[in-house]
């Protein structure tokens, strides 16, 4: 099958100018101004994001290194600072020995490659899960059903979590909780962006980066709440809650209207508008209002693989797909490390969470404040770098004496990282056309889940050896924040919705575009 036939799955080469057209002046007639059944849909969407970034840092509670003190008769110059040195009689842990598993099953002297293992099994499971699904929430399954198909799975694998009576077991089940989660975040975004007008698809998918705060703060609250409890209650109290969220969405969530059109079901897609749309302005769409625009449906739109094809047909797509990748892992490498490294840094676990998880909020609000007129590449190469200047400051003042100032400059370099990337999730979506959209931010995704997987053993081999961890953050992302420009600029263009569209967009491009000279 040729390369004409298999990426136009909506309209025909005649009919790709009318088929924006009608779509794009459609959704802006209905739904352009923001109303409160929009506020309503972004709101739920947003608020899975709690429990996503809930699972993504409950490790650091759960897989803790405890404190622990020595026992007398042993003299206080003989407490030597390994643990490992000692006899196992002659120290005691702080807490009890079920607050966390490294207490509870004795890991203590296991190794940085076991110790780490359960989170490092969270994100390869969120890696594989990203790529086995990465076209199903593009395919004729929807937004909706995948991102509640998400947090179903990962809420339940939390929950068996905790019956877990070993190592290996919790793993398993922390790999299937990340399997489960791939999607969430993505699905939630791209359907967020795809609930309103072009004017306010930027600050719709910031509501998510602020929940997904909401949810990183929420953590070291239930952990303080559970100090002296056992790990698994912070499960139950993160995951019982996404259960019911589950059910909130099934009845009340809205599929996305751009995806009802791509896959030719009018009826739905007239419906959705009209729920969402003002009500002067509902009541005048009908059926016979849209009937000048396409819905030809073909058969590849179905596969959840057809995504994948598609990028490996046109050269633009899979040049930027990689570029997106590289700078993924850069990004979350150190965004899902940071908050672990901590720990390297002799700072209060509670507290230097909780500032971790504050520094999401300024970041959610710069990007709220800017996205609607920042130019996207310079505003993610600008926040890499200063991520970057900040983790090999961070490195560089490992003495005690400089405490206070290197925990503002951790601060700092966490900030910027965290609106990086932001930034680049909503650069993804404005890359791509609504048929691969989805598919396309999952994939980016996943190598900043990629790069977290890595950083839980990272933080682990840095232990009792100062920030060296920081020096990897800062050489990495300073590394792969410069491949934005390779990228095409995609501030305040209009969102296409077949690869044809997008193509011939590309090839309107200035000659002096990176990504028309083959870069």
């Amino acid at each position: 099958m040729d390369d004409n036939n298999t990426s136009s799955p909506l309209v025909t080469e005649s009919d790709r100018g009318e088929h924006q057209s009608c779509l794009e002046d459609t959704i802006e007639k209905y739904i352009g101004d923001f109303g409160w059944s929009q506020l309503f849909q972004v709101v739920i969407v947003s608020l899975v994001w709690i429990f996503d970034s809930q699972q993504a840092f409950i490790s650091i509670f759960t897989d803790a290194q405890p404190s622990w003190h020595c026992v007398p008769p042993l003299a206080h110059n003989l407490c030597n600072s390994n643990i490992c040195l000692l006899p196992k009689n002659s120290w005691s842990w702080d807490l009890p020995p079920h607050t966390s598993i490294v207490s509870e099953w004795s890991l203590e002297c296991a190794g940085s490659v076991i110790s780490s293992m359960p989170a490092s099994s969270f994100y390869m499971g969120s890696f594989a899960g990203g790529f086995v699904l990465v076209g199903l929430a593009d395919s004729s399954f929807g937004r909706k059903n995948t991102m509640l198909l998400s947090c179903l799975v990962m809420s339940l694998a939390g929950i068996l979590a905790t019956v877990s009576t070993n190592i290996w077991v919790y793993s398993t089940f922390r790999f299937i909780s990340g399997f489960g989660r791939a999607n969430i975040g993505t699905c939630s975004l791209v359907l967020s962006s795809e609930l309103v007008g072009k004017r306010w698809r930027g600050q719709s998918g910031t509501a998510g980066f602020f929940m997904f705060t909401v949810g990183f703060l929420s953590l070291p609250v239930i952990a303080y709440m559970n100090k002296e409890s056992s790990w698994r209650e912070i499960y139950l109290w993160t995951c019982v809650p996404a259960v019911l969220y589950c059910i909130l969405v099934y009845f009340l969530v809205k599929e996305s209207p751009r995806w009802l059109f791509v896959q030719g079901r009018k009826e739905e897609f007239v419906r959705t508008l009209k729920s969402i749309a003002p009500t002067n302005k509902a009541n005048n769409l009908t059926l016979a209002s849209i009937s000048n625009m396409s819905f030809e449906q073909k058969f590849e739109t179905t596969d959840i693989y057809y995504a994948l094809k598609t990028f490996f047909k046109r050269k633009w797509a899979i040049r930027r797909l990689i570029t997106l990748m590289i700078l993924g892992f850069g990004v979350g490498l150190v965004y899902f490390g940071m908050p672990l490294g901590v720990a390297n840094l002799n700072f209060d676990i509670y507290l230097s969470t909780a500032l971790n998880a504050l520094m999401e909020l300024p970041a959610a609000m710069i990007i709220f404040i800017i996205i609607g007129k920042a130019k996207r590449r310079t505003a993610v190469l600008g926040f890499s770098m200063l991520c970057a200047i900040s983790s090999l400051m961070c490195a560089l003042t490992g003495s005690s004496r400089w405490k206070g100032f290197q925990v503002a400059i951790e601060l700092m370099s966490f900030f910027s990282v965290c609106t990086a990337f932001d930034v680049l999730l909503i650069y993804t979506l404005e890359l791509f056309p609504t048929c691969i959209r989805n598919s396309a931010v999952t994939i980016v995704r996943q190598m900043m889940i990629f790069g977290g997987a890595t950083s839980p053993l990272l933080v682990a081999i840095g232990r009792g050896k100062g920030a060296i961890s920081y020096w990897v953050f800062g050489l990495t992302i300073g590394i792969c924040g410069h491949f934005v420009w390779c990228l095409p600029e995609t501030k305040g263009e209009t969102l296409c919705d077949t690869m044809d569209e997008e193509e011939s967009k590309e090839t309107r491009r200035k000659p002096t575009s990176l990504t028309t000279e083959g870069v």
